[in-house]
């Protein structure tokens, strides 16, 4: 297929002579579906208040040990990975629409079975469906509100996903506070079941609806979210929906994209953001916070609201000077981070065995003192950092960037990259600060910083303003 060929198959959806949509249910179906993300933050947060309750639970309660607690934690990564290629399958032939209603019933079956668990097993499999879904929603969210939002909106609808996704973990670190781990989780079955019911209430995606060859239907979905038919442009009708080929890959359309999305998502995990969340609540300790769970609720705090300041920044500033700004705050935030670990550690010692959560200080009391609130503040300049750019820019240009006749697979395989780095990210942090100790993780991770803004600077391509098919149209070279 010819870039001319492409050019005639591609649906045009966008106003004519410039105009901007009035339509304000799209943000409506926006949040409709920005409630999976809401329900995979609750489910990733949940572990946090849930594990120190079950590892106090009484018999007949199911009580975890160090092992089960880590794979409590970690599970959900794996269910998430297997729920990316899931829904990579399922968001081109059942549609965004259903497959954001069928990600409904892991949640909240996964959820259920916490609740009900008589055992460890029962545990484990609540948490890995909880994943399942996790993987579904942080696929299909993205894609349904790119495709429905308009240009001007794109970037703060899209920003929304991570919004929402830090707005449920710092739900769960809250409901924590008050609720058991049981009722933790019936708290957990509340916003999918929400979004079970507002998404019956949105259309399809006119894009999707275009593939399938439902014309009326794509111009009616366009017309509920978008307002009156008056003054817009017909789109036209594509050709057949082909689906994923590998001989594709040599077309520049498609995989100069494949390697954004996948680099991507492989610097967001490579940027120390689960080292830093590892380390939140011993720093705070050392700063003389008595309260971990304080913590905890602190740093949800500098999630959401940084991360509802880039939502709002976003289709104003663009993508690529935020991600390049968040990219340069965060090399300095672990450079800092690292500093604090060489100075709080010491010298070498005979010991094969690296104490990872105590850092012992050679210096008095005060400088001790001084010195863990140099990591607290570089902490939350890391996190505010990550939460302008590389907390929601890769989820929102990974629905941006692919053409529509691949963006299942494409999509699929970005989200399974994200989940499986975080996975061995989680699993292999420990083994790699023994061998490199604690300020040698974070300044690797500060040169892994470096070279994601590097690579935003001579390789990421600026969207915002653009339709899809603009930037599709980009990457073919037209």
């Amino acid at each position: 297929m010819t870039p001319e060929d492409q050019e005639e198959t591609q649906p045009l959806l966008r106003p004519l002579s410039g105009s901007v949509p009035r339509g304000r249910r799209v943000f409506l179906a926006a949040f409709a579906a920005a409630l999976g993300p809401l329900s995979f933050g609750f489910a990733l947060g949940y572990s946090s208040p849930a594990i120190p309750s079950l590892r106090r639970a009484a018999p007949p309660a199911p009580r975890l040990d160090d092992a089960a607690a880590s794979w409590f934690g970690a599970i959900v990564t794996l269910g998430a990975a297997a729920g990316g290629v899931l829904g990579g399958w399922l968001v081109d032939r059942a549609g965004r629409k259903l497959s954001l209603l069928f990600c409904t019933v892991p949640f909240v079956t996964g959820f259920a079975v916490i609740t009900a668990s008589q055992d460890v097993w029962m545990l484990l499999g609540g948490r890995l469906l909880t994943g399942l879904a996790c993987g579904i929603a942080s696929l299909v969210a993205p894609v349904y509100i790119s495709e429905i939002a308009y240009p001007e909106v794109r970037g703060l609808l899209g920003s929304c996903v991570q919004l929402m996704v830090v707005i449920g973990i710092l739900l769960a670190y809250l409901a924590g506070w008050v609720l058991e781990w049981r009722w933790l989780a019936v708290l957990g079955c509340v916003p999918p079941s929400f979004m079970l019911l507002l998404m019956c209430c949105v259309p399809e995606t006119p894009r999707f609806l275009l593939t399938q060859h439902k014309r009326q239907e794509a111009l009616a979905a366009m017309q509920f979210l978008w307002g009156p038919e008056q003054g817009w442009e017909e789109p036209p009708v594509g050709a057949e929906h082909q689906g994923f080929q590998l001989a594709q890959l040599r077309r520049p359309g498609i995989y100069k994209p494949f390697a954004i999305g996948i680099s991507l998502m492989v610097f967001q995990q490579l940027s120390g953001i689960n080292a830093v969340m590892f380390y939140a609540e011993t720093i705070f300790e050392e700063a003389k916070f008595k309260n971990s769970s304080l913590a905890s609720v602190i740093v949800g705090v500098i999630q959401v609201l940084f991360t509802a300041v880039a939502a709002l920044v976003m289709d104003r500033a663009g993508r690529r000077l935020l991600l390049a700004l968040s990219g340069v705050v965060m090399v300095f935030s672990t450079s800092a981070f690292g500093a604090y670990f060489k100075l709080t550690q010491g010298g070498p010692s005979n010991s094969s065995h690296v104490d990872l959560l105590a850092p012992v200080s050679t210096e008095p009391a005060d400088a001790s003192a001084g010195l863990a609130w140099l990591a607290v503040g570089s902490m939350c300049l890391f996190i505010a950092g990550f939460a302008v750019g590389w907390g929601p820019i890769p989820w929102l240009l990974m629905s941006e960037i692919f053409p529509l006749d691949v963006k299942g697979v494409a999509t699929g395989v970005c989200v399974l990259t994200n989940w499986l780095m975080a996975f061995l990210v989680t699993k292999e942090f420990s083994s790699l600060m023994e061998v490199l100790r604690p300020y040698g993780a974070f300044w690797l991770a500060s040169a892994f910083c470096i070279v994601s803004v590097l690579f935003t600077l001579f390789c990421v391509p600026e969207t915002k303003g653009k339709t899809l098919e603009q930037i599709t149209a980009h990457f073919e070279g037209r």
